[in-house]
């Protein structure tokens, strides 16, 4: 099992705020699965039905979705995962085709709202801790460029820097590929959501891998508070 703690400087930083932790070992991640699938089309046409005739309006009314609202314009940001299920209900949009562990996140982010990274444990390096980003902090973007990360917002390190931010996103050293089978899923939730909520969503992406792989190990899934 992977050891990851919190610093204190992020719960000074983010008092209320959660993290949720999900690892899974002994996953299978190297074909497409039609269970995966099938089960997009499931959760695409509840969607729409679900939020018939909202508006921009009313998505940031939901509870979950407004508290992401309010952390993103702090950074004078926008959700994406608001951005994502606007173009599958306004849009139409289908859910991505990644592989089945990416995908399996989708899924739920969509439906429960909660940010989370997918991250390859044999790729993360040292230990781990969940922080704040300070003055001269880097994140290596998944296209390979640098980003300055701005202070002040919640992020993922190792021995070998930051591996995941909320405002920017994962590293290009650690997320998942089609040869992980050792998986890591971090849930960020600002102040305000629910820690239901985050257990809800490690439960549902639990859910989505197992139907690609009944047999993986569920090495943690806990959550971390401020």
């Amino acid at each position: 099992m992977l050891a990851i703690s919190a610093t204190d400087e992020w719960r000074a930083a983010h008092p209320g705020a959660t993290i949720g932790l999900l690892e899974l070992s002994g996953v299978e991640n190297t074909r497409p699965s039609s269970r995966v699938n099938e089960r997009k089309r499931e959760i695409e046409a509840d969607l729409r039905e679900r939020y018939k005739g909202f508006t921009r309006k009313d998505f940031l009314a939901l509870p979950v979705m407004a508290e992401y609202d309010r952390y993103y314009t702090r950074f004078n940001k926008t959700y994406h995962v608001q951005l994502q299920l606007e173009s599958i209900v306004l849009k139409g949009k289908p859910l991505p085709n990644v592989s089945p562990l990416v995908d399996a996140n989708f899924m739920a982010e969509v439906d429960t709202l909660v940010l989370t990274a997918g991250h390859d444990v044999d790729k993360l390096v040292g230990a781990v801790f969940i922080d704040v980003s300070g003055d001269g902090d880097q994140l290596m973007q998944m296209d390979g460029t640098p980003k300055a990360i701005r202070p002040g917002d919640m992020i993922m390190r190792d021995a070998k820097g930051i591996c995941c931010s909320i405002l920017y996103g994962q590293d290009n050293r650690s997320p998942i590929s089609v040869e992980t089978s050792h998986a890591l899923y971090v849930a960020y939730a600002p102040a305000g959501v629910p820690a239901e909520a985050v257990q809800a969503h490690l439960r549902a992406v639990e859910e989505h891998v197992r139907s690609v792989s009944p047999p993986v190990v569920t090495e943690q899934q806990q959550l971390l508070l401020a």
